[in-house]
């Protein structure tokens, strides 16, 4: 039977695992941290159950396929519910949107707001719908070694039919006129870790995903798609050790052999690393097997790193939705802050989950749970006095909207930043979301699945191929499991 380490439990590595144990491996996954899930983490206290990571759950088509895969169905692992509505967007005092969930609410909606709007967003639908359809079946699967992969009379045909190369923002601005509307088709390119001038207009897929697949949530929280993941591991025979820091890639000729952790060494046919990429390379392999060097790392466009609230009230906050877009000041000014100009922001954009208007079993009886983060640029100076001052902040927006001061009522309160993510997850700059998905960070453009140096070195998440957010995760586990099982077949 051949063997396999996988670095990391996130979704990445459980997918990789799962799917190379499903393939007749023999599967280890060997986790730095106590606990499972790498950002996609759960923390509770007092009562309160707070998803530390990815709050979204969007593409549910991804995830059916994943268990299907291995003979389960989503509604057998955890309790989805669509949320309507999808969420909520704040311009400012008395100008926020519900936005409603299904095309034919849009439509009406949008109507109303901008004369001729809502045929024009059927038309940018029909369009988005060819880029998902394309981007899930033909691209996002594939593990981008080479542009070849591409060259597909398929994948030719729908690029053609489609807005693909120009930017996000100028495919927007040929349909709609209204500032908030633009703002609310640009906002889902926050997920991949750029901006609308800068992502390629091909990612209003994700609009696509947003407004006709809809916005979901998994009861109990985005720890109950962890908890099922592990579930479906273990069935195949996938064996976990956690609290299990990896010290060193073990390589013999040429070839990855094995780890070595705090506990001793582990050997196998093939490694996975979906732990962070910068840090396997630079930290755990000697430089004659790294693949890129530390100018290449410095030079690539991060997405953001984030700053992140979890608090708790010991009362029910109205005017909230589960999910709520902060968007009173300026998207652009935010955004040259975290890339043109690296900086702490001046004024932020911020996001607010409440998962407990939604889920009674996440906050005790009568109180709230609450998860702020705003985006920031990746290598600042983190210290508790910048934390302190965005807190001030972020309370402040939470109780204008409200209508009341809500400090007083706050329970609980843990902050958590660069150096929280550098200390967890080792990651490059302290980032939260990978490689930004700029053009020329696309497919062949990312980091490669599979090492140039070392051979049965392989790796998986969100700084190679797809790229980040959850199902992007998802999809590059069962990619670099499916690559290794081909590979492994023909040496």
């Amino acid at each position: 039977m051949p063997s396999a380490i996988v670095m990391g439990s996130g979704f990445a590595g459980i997918a990789a695992a799962t799917t190379l144990a499903s393939k007749g491996y023999s599967v280890t996954i060997v986790e730095k941290n106590d606990d499972v899930g790498g950002r996609a983490r759960v923390w509770q206290k007092d009562g309160y159950t707070f998803d530390m990571g990815p709050s979204w759950y969007w593409m549910p088509d991804v995830f059916e396929r994943y268990f299907e895969r291995f003979g389960h169905k989503v509604d057998s692992q955890y309790d989805l519910v669509r949320l309507d509505p999808s969420y909520q967007v704040i311009f400012g005092p008395e100008n926020q949107w519900d936005v409603p969930a299904g095309i034919p609410a849009l439509k009406d909606f949008f109507e109303g707001i901008e004369v001729g709007a809502g045929a024009q967003l059927e038309k940018f639908m029909a369009e988005a719908k060819v880029k998902y359809d394309l981007g899930m079946n033909e691209l996002v699967y594939t593990p981008s070694l080479s542009w070849s992969e591409f060259i597909r009379p398929k994948v030719i045909a729908g690029l053609l039919r489609t807005s693909a190369i120009g930017s996000m923002r100028g495919h927007v601005a040929k349909h709609f006129q209204d500032r908030r509307i633009r703002q609310l088709l640009e906002f889902p390119v926050l997920f991949l870790g750029s901006t609308p001038q800068h992502t390629p207009a091909l990612y209003s897929l994700m609009n696509y995903a947003d407004m006709a697949l809809g916005t979901w949530y998994p009861m109990g929280g985005m720890g109950k798609i962890i908890d099922a993941m592990i579930r479906v591991a273990k069935e195949q025979g996938v064996t976990l050790r956690t609290g299990a820091p990896v010290e060193q890639i073990l390589v013999e000729q040429g070839r990855a052999v094995g780890v070595r952790t705090r506990d001793g060494e582990l050997h196998a046919d093939v490694v996975v690393a979906s732990a962070d990429y910068h840090h396997v390379e630079q930290e755990l392999l000697g430089s004659e097997h790294r693949s890129y060097s530390e100018r290449y790392w410095s030079d690539r466009v991060m997405a953001p790193s984030s700053l992140l609230f979890y608090m708790g009230f010991n009362k029910r906050l109205p005017k909230l939705l589960h999910h709520n877009l902060f968007f009173e000041s300026s998207f652009d000014q935010h955004a040259r802050e975290i890339y043109d100009e690296p900086q702490w922001p001046s004024r932020p954009l911020m996001y607010i989950c409440a998962p407990s208007i939604t889920d009674a079993s996440v906050a005790p009886e009568g109180h709230e749970n609450l998860f702020a983060l705003i985006p920031i640029a990746t290598g600042l100076t983190d210290t508790e006095d910048v934390r302190d001052h965005y807190s001030r902040q972020v309370i402040e927006r939470i109780s204008g909207q409200c209508g009341f001061d809500v400090e007083p009522h706050m329970v609980l309160h843990r902050s958590y930043c660069i150096n929280d993510f550098k200390s967890d997850y080792n990651a490059f700059g302290g980032n939260a979301y990978g490689l930004a998905s700029t053009l020329k960070q696309t497919a062949v453009g990312k980091p490669s699945m599979k090492s140039k140096r070392v051979k049965g070195l392989y790796y998986a998440g969100q700084l190679t191929v797809p790229g980040p957010g959850v199902p992007p995760s998802l999809i590059s586990g069962q990619v670099v499991a499916d690559l290794i099982a081909k590979e492994h077949q023909t040496a």
